[in-house]
Formats: structure tokens, C-alpha cells, sequence
């Protein structure tokens, strides 16, 4: 006999879910994961994004959301809030920051930034919140990675490494955290429609370049990032972990989109 009650596996009900850059993709899963009947705590560095999350997560059973500005490089005061939020379940990281340059036009101060955030940020955020799911014997972590950990282009070295790197983390932490039964996992998405692509699809031929290139033909919208992450935080990937999610709609699947002759 199953001990997974089938019918609730992927809620989250009287779970406690705290997403860390609640712009963009961000909002979109702190909205699923209290879909999923999580309470949701909401991060930012910018304090109105965070509070404009929470007031879109208005719930009328009662669960009190709550926004906290912080920024995630401040590690006195990250560790000081994970230390507040105490009975945390669930921990997404969607904070990131890209600087398109070739690796020789680039400065030590922007090798600094995109490191600092996406690498740095991400160690020092799960430092402080994990030690508390330890304590407890369960906890769900889910980063947010992107195809650059896999594949890369001219432009985006710094980030791709840095992303790869986040990946590593992953992994490792999937190996010393999981014997006190918390789970590590990462969700990779593939481009996406969001202000910070904005860039890219206003030239035409660049946004269609990208469209092209996945197996489905098209970018993903923000709220299709959101099943991987519930899935990843919720029972029924009760023994996943070390996993990176590709949600790329087939970009690292494929070749290319060129159909040879055949025959």
C-alpha cells in the first residue's frame, strides 16, 4: 500500500514557500505555488515588487502573505530574515542578472556583478535557509538555472558559467543535504518572454532566431516555468533531487531546425 495520497500529491497545502525575485518569472510562481495552497513568503530587493506579489496572492481562506524587501547580497540581513521565517518548506531562487558582452570586452566590475548575484547570492541564500530544513528532516530547494548551464553563444560566457556553476551547487547539495531528507533541484528555462528579453525580441530577426530554435517554435511565456517548480517543491517528486529540469520547449534537445532531404 502507497503512503502518497494520489489525489493531494502535487499541493502544498500548510506548506510555507518562500520564492526569492518575485519579478517576472518570479510572481508567476509565487502565484502557482499558493494555487497549490502554499503560504508564500515573498523576497525582493525592490520592496514594491515584492508587496505587488503579495497583494496579487490575496486569498480569501485566510493565509497571510507576506513581502520583505532584501537584498540577497547583504548577508547579514539575508541570514537575519531566513532566521525570522523559521518554519520554511519550500525555497525557489529566481534572482539573476546577465551582462551580454564577449569575455575580452568585459570589465572586473561586471564580472563582479553577474557573479556576486547569481553565483555568490544563491550560495549565501540557501546557507541561510537550509540549515532549518535540516533541522527538521524536509525541506524542497529549486533554483533557477537556464540553458546557458548547458549550451552557450558569443556574449553570454559569464553567465552561462555562472549558471553551470549554480547547477554544481545543485548537485552538491542534493548529496550532503539529502540524507537529512531535504531536496535540491534545479529548473532550466529556455528563452522567455520577460522585460529582460525585452532586448532581444524587439530585433526581429534575433527574436524569431530564438523562436526557431526550440523544438516547439516559439518562446515560453513566464507562467510556463510554474508546473516544473510546483512539481519539484510538492510530494509527487518526493525522490527527486540532483535534477535539472530542462523547461527550454526542446532547445537542448534539438539539432538545429533545419529538416534535411530524406530519401
Amino acid at each position: 500500500m502507497t503512503s502518497l495520497d494520489y489525489s493531494r500529491m502535487f499541493r502544498l497545502d500548510g506548506r510555507h514557500a518562500v520564492v526569492v525575485g518575485c519579478g517576472g518569472i518570479g510572481a508567476e510562481i509565487a502565484a502557482g505555488l499558493a494555487a497549490q495552497g502554499a503560504t508564500l513568503s515573498c523576497l525582493d530587493k525592490d520592496g514594491g515588487v515584492a508587496e505587488a506579489t503579495q497583494d496579487r496572492l490575496a486569498d480569501p481562506s485566510g493565509r497571510a502573505h507576506a513581502a520583505y524587501p532584501v537584498d540577497v547580497l547583504d548577508t547579514a540581513s539575508l541570514h537575519r530574515l531566513a532566521g525570522e521565517l523559521r518554519d520554511v518548506d519550500v525555497l525557489v531562487l529566481t534572482a539573476a542578472v546577465n551582462v551580454r558582452k564577449r569575455l575580452l570586452d568585459y570589465t572586473a566590475e561586471e564580472f563582479d556583478t553577474v557573479v556576486g548575484l547569481n553565483l555568490r547570492a544563491t550560495f549565501e541564500t540557501v546557507r541561510a535557509f537550509a540549515p532549518r530544513m535540516v533541522e527538521r528532516g524536509s525541506g524542497s530547494v529549486v533554483a533557477l538555472t537556464s540553458i546557458r548551464a548547458v549550451v552557450v553563444e558569443p556574449g553570454q560566457g559569464v553567465y552561462a558559467a555562472t549558471k553551470a556553476g549554480v547547477m554544481q551547487l545543485v548537485r552538491t547539495w542534493s548529496a550532503e543535504l539529502g540524507p537529512a531528507g531535504v531536496r535540491v533541484n534545479a529548473v532550466a528555462p529556455g528563452v522567455v518572454e520577460t522585460p529582460l528579453t525585452q532586448q532581444i525580441r524587439d530585433d526581429e530577426r534575433w527574436g524569431r532566431a530564438y523562436a526557431e530554435k526550440s523544438a516547439l517554435g516559439r518562446w515560453a511565456r513566464p507562467e510556463e516555468m510554474v508546473g516544473a517548480v510546483c512539481w519539484l517543491a510538492s510530494d509527487a517528486a518526493s525522490f527527486v533531487t540532483g535534477s535539472q529540469v530542462m523547461v527550454d520547449g526542446g532547445w537542448t534537445a534539438v539539432d538545429g531546425r533545419f529538416t534535411p532531404p530524406f530519401g
